[in-house]
């Protein structure tokens, strides 16, 4: 079989990158197991908006601000998006919550989520977005612990969520209305011919023909980009920012009208509960660093989800059923930055590494790879993620290790921990001893996110990933 373009991956990203070049007359395929397993869209709280992701650090670089500025664009796309997705209404229907309440309580640290809650604040004023304080006391549905309670909240009338499983069903049908090729299968390998792609070959053994290869299967592209080792070696590893989610059927039969979250905290995302239709709530707020990627939950991180959920949202949350468990790896590139373009091979693109933003993102970058795929000029700089770079590090090693300890210390408040009053100021002065140590460890100048500082101590597969992209790294630096 033979294609102008050939997709793999069947998430949010890739389908929507194959309905915007099926709409425009390209001969498309979009390749992926139907029932996604492990996918991050799949299991996603679907949250479309822009400002309750933002955290103090996403403000404090170019690169940070410059996905802002994305997620703002995609997120007065996604009207005319949902809309062209549904050809019998506006796709309204598919939208779950009617705005986002952000509440601040005394649950994290300071430093982490009074800090982002008002970096929330501080990005809401610079793009003139309508927002509301509100009594944390009249929120509605919002039922928490006492020692729980929120001290400060806002309304975000613009920022909804979609219901994801929906949303690919609908991004399936679009896909197959415009003329794209779906084909249930994985890719095996990427072929080439020297420094150009020429094709892919899939699990069952069938070899595909195709000028153009784009990469979009999130953390599971990394088995496919292994294929090609010169590649490999010089672009980000992708590994998994593993999360588990929750379906609950609320005991009382009510939801929520609007999504309720915190500010993002400690290596996460923060808690939301996301309605998800009469008598259903959606519940996250985990993300933890793997090498690979997950298909089933840890019974730790479910506990630790439904204790949150309980503890800081509703209390009678813990005496409803669970519909559905849900797992979704994120995917994650070892300098935390998206690996959007061409790569070294001709031909051969990728469309991936957005960690928690490629839902949000994808009607811009649909848009965007598509004008570049067919030799347009994309109204967005995706150069500034180029797959083949040197690592990109925003701040300082010093900034990098006191955010680690930050977050790690944070885990443990967030865990409800007991200790003496004077213990977290020892261990907080241990951990940054030995997080200095690891990174001076890896290299000289490059250090990893924060996340992937604190995993490579337990992974020490991420370890000797980290120290071989840095090698590499240097390499093409010097090239």
């Amino acid at each position: 079989m033979s294609f102008d373009v050939v997709v793999v991956g069947n998430g949010s990203l890739g389908l929507s990158l194959g309905v915007v070049l099926a709409r425009r007359g390209v001969r498309v395929a979009v390749l992926g197991q139907p029932h996604r397993p492990g996918a991050a869209s799949s299991a996603a709280g679907a949250m479309i908006g822009t400002f309750g992701e933002v955290t103090e650090t996403l403000l404090a670089s170019e690169y940070g601000r410059t996905k802002l500025n994305w997620a703002y664009q995609a997120s007065k796309l996604w009207p005319e998006w949902l809309d062209s997705l549904s050809p019998d209404t506006d796709g309204g229907e598919l939208l779950t919550a009617d705005g986002t309440v952000v509440m601040l309580n005394s649950v994290g640290l300071p430093e982490i989520d009074t800090a982002n809650y008002r970096a929330i604040r501080r990005a809401l004023g610079e793009y003139g977005e309508h927002f509301e304080d509100v009594d944390p006391e009249e929120i509605d549905w919002l039922d928490p612990e006492p020692t729980a309670r929120p001290l400060q909240a806002m309304f975000l009338p613009n920022e909804h969520a979609v219901n994801a499983t929906e949303l690919l069903i609908r991004l399936d049908q679009a896909f197959t209305a415009a003329g794209g090729t779906y084909l249930p299968h994985e890719a095996a390998t990427v072929t080439r011919d020297g420094d150009r792609v020429t094709g892919v070959t899939l699990s069952d053994g069938t070899a595909l023909v195709a000028d153009q290869v784009v990469l979009a299967a999130g953390a599971a592209t990394q088995t496919v980009l292994d294929t090609l080792p010169d590649q490999a070696a010089v672009i980000p590893r992708l590994i998994s920012g593993y999360g588990v989610s929750a379906l609950v059927d609320t005991v009382d039969g009510t939801t929520a009208k609007s999504v309720i979250r915190t500010p993002n905290r400690a290596f996460a995302c923060g808690l939301h509960v996301v309605p998800r239709g009469a008598g259903q709530v959606y519940v996250g707020a985990t993300n933890v660093i793997s090498p690979d990627p997950r298909s089933t939950a840890l019974v730790s991180d479910v506990l630790f989800l439904m204790d949150c959920g309980v503890r800081q949202v509703r209390r009678n949350l813990g005496r409803s059923p669970f519909r559905k468990l849900q797992v979704g790896n994120r995917p994650v590139a070892l300098d935390g930055m998206p690996l959007l373009g061409e790569t070294g091979v001709v031909g051969l693109w990728m469309m991936t590494g957005t960690y928690r933003d490629g839902l949000t993102l994808s009607p811009l970058l649909a848009r965007e790879m598509a004008t570049q795929l067919l030799g347009g000029t994309p109204g967005i700089d995706l150069n500034l993620f180029a797959p083949v770079r040197r690592p990109i590090q925003p701040f300082s090693r010093a900034d990098i290790v006191n955010t680690t300890v930050t977050h790690m210390m944070a885990t443990g408040y967030e865990t409800n921990w007991m200790l003496p009053a004077e213990l977290p100021l020892t261990i907080e002065h241990y951990l940054r001893l030995a997080y200095t140590r690891i990174a001076d460890e890896f290299d000289p100048e490059f250090t990893p996110p924060p996340e992937l500082l604190a995993a490579s101590r337990i992974h020490l597969s991420i370890a000797q990933s980290l120290r071989d992209y840095y090698a590499a790294g240097r390499a093409v630096a010097a090239v």
